[in-house]
This record gives structure tokens, sequence and C-alpha cells, in this order.
């Protein structure tokens, strides 16, 4: 391993959506960094082998981005991407619907059109491969499973999903013509995985076309790197039209997949089916989702006072969430 660094070391490829998503939260934080590729030594110490994983100058090394970026938030607390209090909970709720429902969406993108799934493992290799190369590659052929996990292998699924993801990209171009970020006037946790599926997926594979989203491919080229600081976001009350579209999502689709998968979870089953626009869909059951909505939960029962955690109990109740966010069930 690499001597110790007063950097910050990122571990994973490009064509990562969560490498992509804590790269673009390191811009957010300014603090030095430099990304490389994961190795075994590396994955032993995180104790993972999925990617990223960030090395700290103290040389710690530690896995999950959303952990990750509250490590960080303590670090650079003038440049939190959760905000304190109320305000948190809607960021953080709003990252994880997009961290874990529309990021199925990316996948399909990358594994069910043959010229992403290429263009991704000649970029992985760094060098030139034949379509037939790069269809034999290990990735590839994992590619389809994990979209199978996750919802999309029919081809009703997958349309869905596709309209689903443009319906989030046609009301982040409307929010982005009244504020500076997603959220609000400055970045959060939000915009870094908004960032990381653009940047390792739907701007840089062949496809999408994005090119009718004029106001969002300006955002993801100069976002990251045009924020000097300050700024506020919202409270959950006061949500804006692009928070508000997304729990949307979360309502009607976030919320009956993450509960369903921990009712299976719970009773030892490893599928589980869901009804998930107008099909009957299986999905694997996975421990990471049941953890990361436990972060949620944690945030409201540990990070507010008692009218903070009222008032957020109110308007969950009233956004048809609290199913999914009550802390007195856990």
């Amino acid at each position: 391993m690499p001597g110790i660094s007063k950097d910050y070391v990122l571990y994973g490829p490009s064509i990562s959506l969560f490498t992509r998503k804590l790269e673009a939260a390191l811009r957010f934080y300014d603090v030095p960094f430099r990304r490389e590729m994961v190795d075994a030594k590396v994955s032993e110490r995180a104790g993972t082998h999925q990617v990223p994983v960030l090395r700290t100058p103290e040389d710690w090394v530690v896995a999950d981005t959303t952990p990750i970026l509250a490590m960080m938030d303590g670090r650079r607390p003038h440049r939190r991407l959760f905000p304190t209090g109320p305000a948190g909970v809607l960021v953080h709720i709003v990252e994880e619907v997009l961290d874990e429902w529309f990021a199925r969406t990316m996948v399909h993108y990358r594994w069910h059109y043959e010229e992403n799934a290429v263009a991704a493992i000649r970029e992985l290799l760094g060098r030139p491969v034949t379509r037939e190369e790069a269809l034999e590659f290990p990735l590839a052929k994992w590619g389809p499973r994990s979209c199978r996990a996750t919802g999309t292998e029919s081809e009703h699924q997958q349309r869905a999903a596709e309209r689903e993801y443009l319906a989030l990209l046609d009301a982040l171009e409307q929010q982005l013509a009244h504020s500076g970020w997603a959220l609000g006037e400055r970045p959060t946790a939000a915009d870094t995985i908004l960032l990381g599926g653009l940047r390792a997926h739907t701007n840089n594979d062949p496809v999408p076309d994005l090119s009718a989203y004029t106001r969002v491919l300006a955002w993801d080229a100069d976002g990251a790197e045009r924020w000097t600081g300050g700024g506020a976001t919202a409270l959950p009350w006061e949500a804006n039209d692009f928070a508000e579209h997304v729990l949307g999502v979360a309502r009607e689709q976030y919320a009956p997949f993450v509960l369903a998968n921990r009712e299976a979870l719970a009773a030892g089953r490893k599928s589980f089916v869901l009804e998930t626009y107008g099909e009957e869909v299986s999905y694997l059951a996975r421990p990471y989702p049941e953890r990361s909505r436990r972060y949620v939960v944690d945030r409201i029962r540990n990070q507010l006072d008692e009218s903070e955690r009222a008032r957020v109990q109110d308007w969950l109740e009233a956004s048809g969430l609290a199913d999914c966010f009550r802390p007195e069930e856990e």
C-alpha cells in the first residue's frame, strides 16, 4: 500500500455511480484527494469488495458513502452536505431514495444497452477491446444478474424505470431555473448522488441522449467546483418542487419496496414479489436497503430535539412516509 499522505485517497473506477458520488462530495468539501483503483489490500482493510473506499489522511480505510459523508460533515462543518436539524431529514430522505431506488435505473441503462456495457468495459480497462471481449468480461456478465435482483429484468420495468428517471431529470431541469442546486442554494448529499449518476452513467454512456437537458448538463459541468460556501436548504415542510417530486416517488415506489424488503429479511426469505408499475416483480431481499433506511431513522431519533422530532413526525405522516421512518418502531 502507498505511504500515508496528507490527501484523502478515493478508491474506485470512474464508471462507478457511488465512486463518482463520493468524488463529487469530496470536491464540495474542498479537501485534497486523489483517485486510485482499489486493490485486494484496500478491500481487506475496508472489510468489503464494494467500491468506493476512502482512505483518510490518518490512514483510516472506510466504506459506504452515506456514513462517509456523515464523517466528512464532522470534519468540514461549514461545508456539511447533511444540514443539521429537520432540514437534514429532508436531505437524507431524498438522498436515500436516489441511492436505493433510482440507482437500479443506472444499473439497467448500463447493462441492458449493449453499447453502454461495451463502452463501460473499455473505459474500465483503459484500452480498446472488441465487442465480444467486452461482453465476456466478468463485470458484463454480473450486470444482468444485478438488474434481475433489482427488478428491471422485464421490458415493461425497463421502460418504466427510464420514464421515471427522465421525469426526475425533467424536475431537476425545472428546479435549476430557480435554485443553484437540487434542494436549494447550497449543495447537499442529494446533489452528490445526482452528479454521480450523470458522470458515471447517463451523461457518460451512449444511452440515453440527455442533450435536451441544457441546465442539467451545465450544472453537471461545473456544479461541484463553483460553490464558495454559504446558502441554505429548506425545511421538510417547505420543500421545493424537485424535493416534492422525489418524495412522490418515495411514497409510491420506494416505500412499498423498502418495507417489503424489510419484511422479507425479517422472515428469512431470499426474495419477495411486489407490484411495481402495474406488474408483479421479483426482487432479491438485500440487507443494505434496510441498513440504509435505518440511517434515516437514527437521524430522526438521535439528531433532533423533542420538538423537532414531533414536527418531523407530523410531516412524515402528512407525506405518507411515516411507516418507513418511524423511530418508535425500532
